[in-house]
């Protein structure tokens, strides 16, 4: 069994709190931190990564039951604590579904097993503490 690793690199441009990333697979990105920031803040990523990661697992797992889905997305929002260090105390994510008759339940248990069995980053949410909250809404096509 071969231990899976991901890796980034972030360089700081020079001026102000603004950075240049790169992921591992190549992808290029700003980060920034501070009042005149470019690009989206650390911390913002970290929901990116957890909305990203439940909706790869709620997409697969809708094909894989042969759900009649077109689009998915997740809204995500977290609250932080106000003072440092401001980790996230709450999140709450929005799963909008869309599809020509999508059974509720099986939208609810590929909600649930994402974020309780394969999202690592909702997991490690979680084990940090985070209350974490979510709904769903399915729209006909």
């Amino acid at each position: 069994m071969s231990v899976q690793t991901n890796n980034a690199r972030i360089v700081w441009k020079g001026e102000n709190l603004n950075f240049e990333g790169q992921l591992g697979s190549g992808y290029e990105f700003d980060l920034g931190g501070g009042d005149d920031k470019v690009g989206g803040s650390p911390m913002e990523f970290l929901l990116a990564g957890m909305a990203g990661c439940t909706a790869v697992d709620v997409v697969l797992i809708l094909q894989k039951q042969r759900q009649p889905v077109s689009g998915v997305e997740v809204e995500i929002c977290g609250v932080r604590a106000e003072t440092m260090p401001k980790v996230y105390t709450e999140i709450d994510l929005l799963y909008i579904v869309r599809g020509n008759q999508v059974d509720p339940q099986t939208v609810e248990r590929a909600i649930s097993l994402s974020e309780e069995k394969y999202c690592s980053a909702s997991i490690m949410f979680r084990r940090g503490g985070v209350k974490i909250t979510s709904s769903y809404r399915i729209e006909q096509e």
